[in-house]
């Protein structure tokens, strides 16, 4: 027990990439007939069972990173031994375990809903689900710029299959957009990072925060202006304005249950500005430039998602526009730039990504029953559940408000306390009260045709639309007013226990603002105390592999503070290089002896 005990905290951070990955590639593997025979395909229980079983173990395995990381502590894993910067490490602390645990806490409701008939829509949905949530898992734990990349494709790809499941041409005409916009994205991302590494010669996170400020101002402004450039792209995926009206009409047009899941999907976007923009170039020049154009964008954006929502034609489009708004509020708590505020952002984000996953979710409801009206704000007949639906509405609309006592408002308050203090904070007040204004206002407007003004259904048993009305469904879609509640129950319990959870919050944010704590828990150091990293990059310090030729290396006595022993006397670091590494050890520890020839010439 105690050596499974060991093995877990050793590699713990990668469980939860592993565990999705391993499950995306076992139902690849299982096969799948296509959306007509999946119905009756002998393999389907067992697709659910497995997409199921790994989802509740995945959030498991975020809780115990979850109360570890708690205390605090922050774990790393370095992936094939080497250390930062010259290897892939992944991070564990507070900010990436509480965004575990939000991506599975929906995930698992969502996946159970899915698993009645909406999944025999279309071919590998729960396959390409799992590959998603590898992909947010990945971005939230790497502590690597690059592979924040890489992560972020990962779970684009799957998107861009999950947006047109159930196939349709609306469908399809919106995907070509959506893989478009995020397409110029990624070579945004790509150019930006090529910015930074080329001035700062690293793409480490902890690494560049610390060398950022050691930059010649030239070298400074180029990696100013990568950061900058990547801020755009992670501003594309939180769907800030202007680079967000994709949003509303993409996530209109999609699955129930993939919509409900797409709202953890602008948090990626917000996660990365708060990771990267906010604690990574944290120097002054950066945050001169971008904090006060993001407080700007935050403010229009939230305003501009709850007027857009007031003239929504469609249900759909209206949660759209309302995670548009809360975004926007998200920022501006971010472009705050203290702990408490961002401790508020971080509760309002888990609120306003449960409650609109929630309200996607009644969104299907509602359209399984209004018939051909579907989900568009028109008045039609009332619907046979009209009392339960217009109910789960009513208490939908008063915690996405931010109307007391729900998480919204707390949310909110938060917020409003963390601006005391700051230049505009008569502009953040009365925009984020205008905008809890105009949200009310836009839901008492859904619900007054919803529910208020639908009509008594046809009593003519001779006529068409009583038929019509007589054939719609009496009951909500299987497992989808239980989905809801589930959503309902959590965000209850995240105002019963708001008080540690805001503690945790607290602790978040003054953790990840701290960057020396980073430095010194990632960056291994040298004899002389001092960070190992190689700064500007110089192109003729070549690795050295035992494949890859004899190539001189300046920093061989660096080696055995990167990697274990058993590496450092493995087959793949050559004789030549193991020369070099003594030959330099023996200079650096008897300077005064007798002098070494250089490298080049002893070997």
């Amino acid at each position: 027990m105690t050596d499974l005990l060991q093995f877990w905290q050793q590699h713990a951070p990668i469980f939860s990439i592993l565990i999705p990955a391993c499950t995306a590639f076992i139902l690849v593997l299982l096969g799948n007939p296509g959306s007509g025979a999946l119905a009756n395909d002998w393999r389907q229980p067992w697709r659910r069972g497995i997409s199921y079983v790994s989802a509740t173990l995945g959030l498991a395995t975020a809780l115990c990173y979850l109360s570890y990381a708690s205390t605090g502590q922050i774990t790393i894993y370095n992936l094939s031994e080497w250390a930062a910067p010259f290897g892939i490490i992944l991070v564990l602390d507070q900010l990436s375990a509480l965004m575990l645990v939000l991506t599975y806490a929906l995930a698992v409701p969502i996946l159970w809903y899915a698993s009645r008939q909406w999944d025999e829509r279309g071919r590998y949905f729960h396959a390409m689900l799992h590959f998603l949530i590898m992909g947010l898992c990945g971005a939230f734990l790497t502590g690597d710029l690059f592979n924040l990349f890489v992560f972020f494709e990962i779970l684009l790809m799957a998107s861009y299959v999950l947006l047109l499941h159930g196939q349709g041409k609306v469908r399809f005409q919106l995907g070509i957009h959506y893989v478009t916009i995020n397409l110029l994205a990624s070579a945004l991302f790509l150019i930006g990072l090529g910015m930074i590494y080329g001035s700062v010669g690293s793409l480490n996170m902890a690494d560049v925060a610390r060398l950022m400020p050691l930059l010649e101002p030239d070298q400074h402004k180029l990696a100013v202006a990568g950061g900058l450039m990547l801020f755009v792209v992670f501003g594309i995926k939180a769907a800030m304005l202007p680079v967000g009206f994709w949003l509303p009409k993409t996530y209109a047009v999609a699955a129930t249950p993939v919509a409900a899941f797409f709202t953890i999907m602008t948090k990626v976007g917000v996660y990365a500005i708060l990771r990267v923009n906010g604690t990574v170039f944290d120097d002054s020049l950066s945050h001169s430039i971008l904090m006060p154009w993001l407080l700007v964008i935050g403010l229009v954006t939230s305003l501009y998602g709850a007027i857009a929502a007031l003239g929504a034609e469609r249900l759909r489009r209206f949660v759209g526009f309302m995670i548009l708004s809360s975004v926007g509020t998200i920022l501006v708590a971010i472009a705050m730039l203290n702990t408490q505020a961002w401790s508020g952002a971080l509760y309002y984000m888990l609120h306003s990504t449960l409650i609109a996953a929630a309200l996607y979710l009644l969104s299907g409801w509602i359209t399984s029953q209004r018939g051909e009206f579907k989900d568009h704000l028109k008045v039609a007949p009332q619907m046979k559940q009209q009392k339960t639906a217009s109910m789960t509405f009513l208490i939908i609309a008063l915690m996405m408000a931010g109307l007391p006592p729900f998480s919204g408002f707390l949310g909110k308050v938060f917020i409003l306390q963390a601006s005391a203090g700051h230049a505009y904070q008569g502009w953040i007040i009365g925009i984020i009260l205008l905008v809890s204004l105009i949200s009310i206002i836009g839901f008492t407007r859904v619900g007054f045709i919803l529910f208020w003004r639908a009509t008594k259904p046809e009593d003519d048993v001779n006529s068409e639309a009583y038929v019509a009305y007589q054939a719609l469904p009496a009951t909500a879609p299987k497992r989808n007013d239980t989905a809801i509640y589930i959503l309902l129950a959590m965000l209850i319990a995240y105002v019963l226990f708001a008080a540690p959870i805001q503690r945790y919050m607290q602790n978040t944010a003054a953790q990840i603002q701290h960057n020396p704590l980073y430095e010194q828990t990632i960056l291994k150091r040298d004899g002389d105390d001092q960070p190992i990293s190689v700064q500007p990059y110089d192109p003729k310090n070549l690795p050295e592999t035992k494949y890859g030729g004899e190539n001189l290396d300046p920093n061989a006595h660096l080696i055995p503070y990167l990697i274990s022993e058993n590496t450092l006397q493995g087959e793949h670091i050559s004789e030549f290089k193991q020369r070099q590494i003594a030959a330099q050890e023996q200079e650096i520890n008897d300077p005064q002896g007798d002098k070494l020839q250089p490298v080049q010439e002893a070997y």
